[in-house]
């Protein structure tokens, strides 16, 4: 089978977002590929080093999220970067051949610089595309599912790998970007993307009486005051959401919004319902999986064979660079 990585920083608990983004489509492809699942907490500390302890507890709430969401630990690696040495090995034999002008010039590090207000980067920071080709490639991954604002980083490892296969011989595969249809999905507050900073995310672990108030409470069409006022459905957080998570109805939905025959209330309620027939087996799932030592051992396990894979890894690699320096012995 051909291999796939994919995964989270653990910055936080896992939101519709991420579901719609990512998850989901993760939960389809695992019984069609090897699949290798990234909890990226080096990753993760290039913008959090000042709170490492908050990383380590996303660490365990970030995989139960992906366990919840449908992933079979039987089935997929879920493991913890840090714990994969290879990764580490690779980074830097990466950095000794990959620019600081070509690492400087990637529009998703200019985006999120500015984003978390770093006028002088560090270099960890910097070095993010560099770390990352070496999470895909430790693997020899043929295929990374990833967002729009991800294809950068993704061009970065195809360079990479190329540049290795070139210098020395052919081990890597440049990976392919599978690019989800839904890359990011609206806040409530209808301003930006879903995010936990911004305070506008529903989460996976977000109880019944919870995910109603949030929804309640979105943002819908600021032109329409009166239920029967045409609505104008491409401008309204609840129409993106059903679009996200109810495609069944949404030609009726739309008609009957930009009609005037149906409300922003009743349009609300609606989504409820079809986000409980999502959430409540998340819920049910997250239960089974939540207990003292089983999210432990299931990254201690993934994290195992992730090893493995790294291991045959660095074979070829220093095969190829000729430093396999005690082979003969």
């Amino acid at each position: 089978m051909e291999r796939i990585l994919t995964g989270d920083r653990p910055t936080g608990s896992l939101h519709l977002g991420h579901f719609a983004g990512s998850l989901r489509n993760r939960v389809k492809l695992q019984d069609q590929y090897e699949t290798f699942i990234i909890v990226a907490d080096i990753q993760a500390l290039t913008t959090h080093w000042e709170t490492p302890e908050l990383i380590r507890t996303n660490v365990r709430e970030v995989t139960l999220d992906n366990i919840a969401a449908g992933l079979d630990p039987k089935k997929t690696s879920i493991f913890v970067q840090s714990m994969v040495p290879q990764i580490a090995e690779l980074t830097v034999l990466f950095g000794l051949y990959t620019t600081v002008s070509r690492l400087k010039h990637n529009p998703t590090i200019k985006t999120e610089a500015k984003q978390y207000g770093f006028t002088d980067m560090t270099y960890g920071f910097l070095g993010y595309p560099v770390s990352q080709a070496a999470d895909i490639l430790f693997c020899r991954a043929d295929l990374v599912p990833v967002g729009e604002d991800q294809l950068p980083h993704i061009e970065v490892t195809r360079f990479i790998a190329r540049r290795f296969n070139e210098l020395y011989s052919e081990v890597f595969p440049e990976p392919k970007a599978g690019v989800s249809e839904i890359s990011r999905l609206i806040g409530l507050d209808g301003n930006t993307k879903m995010s936990k900073s911004l305070g506008n995310a529903i989460y996976l672990k977000d109880d019944s009486r919870t995910v109603k108030k949030k929804v309640m409470s979105a943002v819908t069409d600021p032109a329409r005051i009166h239920k029967t006022d045409p609505g104008h459905p491409d401008i309204c957080t609840i129409f993106a959401y059903h679009k996200a998570f109810n495609a069944m109805e949404v030609p009726e939905i739309e008609e009957s919004c930009k009609k005037g025959t149906i409300g922003c209330v009743a349009c609300k309620k609606n989504l409820i319902r079809k986000l409980e027939e999502i959430l409540a087996p998340i819920r049910e799932r997250r239960a089974e999986y939540d207990k003292p030592g089983v999210i432990e051992d299931i990254l201690i396990s993934g994290t195992a064979r992730a090893a493995e894979a790294g291991a045959e890894t660095m074979a070829l690699v220093r095969e190829a660079m000729h430093t396999n320096y005690w082979k003969e012995r």
